[in-house]
C-alpha cells in the first residue's frame, strides 16, 4: 500500500467520521451538558467503537453480512433501540436545571463517558456498512500488518479528535449558558434528531 493510498483511505475516513450521525451529536450533547473532559473520554470512546468496525471489516465483516443477512437486520432493529431509549431519556429530563460546574467533580465518570461512546458507534450500523463496503475496498490484500495497524491507529485519531473537538466548541462557557437558558429546548430538539436518525438506521 503505497503512502498516497494510505493517505487517500484515511482521508476517506476522516470524512465519514465528520459527516452528522448520533455520534457527532452525543459528542455536541455531552460537550454542552457536562463538559469537555467528559466529552473527551466519549471521543476516545467513539474512537474505539470505530477502530473495532474497521478491524472487523478487515476480518471479513461485509462477507458475513452477506452470508447472514439476519445479523445486519438484528443489529439495525438493536441500535435503533438503543439510540430511541437515548432520545427518550433526553426528552424526559429536558426539564431538568443542571447545576453549575463543579471543578472537583464531573456528572459522569470518565470511564462511563468512554462506555456511552462506544456503544454509541455499535448502535449506529452506517460505520458497520461504511467499513464493510468503502474501506475493505481500498485496502489491497497483500496490505502489511504493521500498515493495517498504523491506518487503524489513524482511524482512532481522527474519529476522536474531531468528536473531541465537537464536544470542545460545545463545552465553552458562552455555549454552555445558552444551553442553560434553553436546556428544555435543546435537549428536546437533540432527543428528537436521535430519534429521527434511529428510524432512518431501522428504514436503511
Amino acid at each position: 500500500m503505497t503512502l498516497a493510498a494510505f493517505l487517500a483511505t484515511w482521508a476517506v475516513c476522516l470524512l465519514a467520521a465528520v459527516s452528522p450521525g448520533p455520534a457527532v451529536l452525543m459528542a455536541a450533547r455531552v460537550g454542552l451538558a457536562e463538559g469537555f473532559r467528559t466529552g473527551f473520554a466519549l471521543a476516545a470512546g467513539i474512537g474505539v467503537g470505530a477502530v473495532a468496525w474497521a478491524a472487523a471489516a478487515l476480518f471479513g465483516l461485509s462477507l458475513l453480512f452477506e452470508y447472514a443477512p439476519m445479523l445486519l437486520t438484528a443489529l439495525k432493529i438493536g441500535g435503533a433501540a438503543f439510540l430511541i431509549w437515548l432520545a427518550i431519556s433526553m426528552w424526559r429530563h429536558a426539564d431538568e436545571p443542571i447545576a453549575e460546574p463543579d471543578p472537583t467533580a464531573t456528572p459522569r465518570s470518565v470511564w462511563s463517558a468512554f462506555r456511552l461512546g462506544v456503544l454509541t458507534q455499535f448502535a449506529n450500523p452506517k460505520p458497520a456498512v461504511f467499513f464493510g463496503a468503502v474501506f475493505v475496498g481500498m485496502v489491497p490484500a497483500e496490505t502489511p500488518t504493521w500498515t493495517l495497524a498504523a491506518l487503524l491507529f489513524c482511524i482512532f485519531l481522527g474519529e476522536t479528535l474531531w468528536n473531541a473537538l465537537v464536544a470542545r466548541l460545545f463545552a465553552l462557557e458562552k455555549t454552555r449558558r445558552f444551553y442553560m437558558t434553553l436546556k428544555h429546548l435543546i435537549d428536546r430538539t437533540f432527543g428528537g434528531l436521535l430519534a429521527l436518525l434511529a428510524a432512518k438506521v431501522a428504514a436503511t
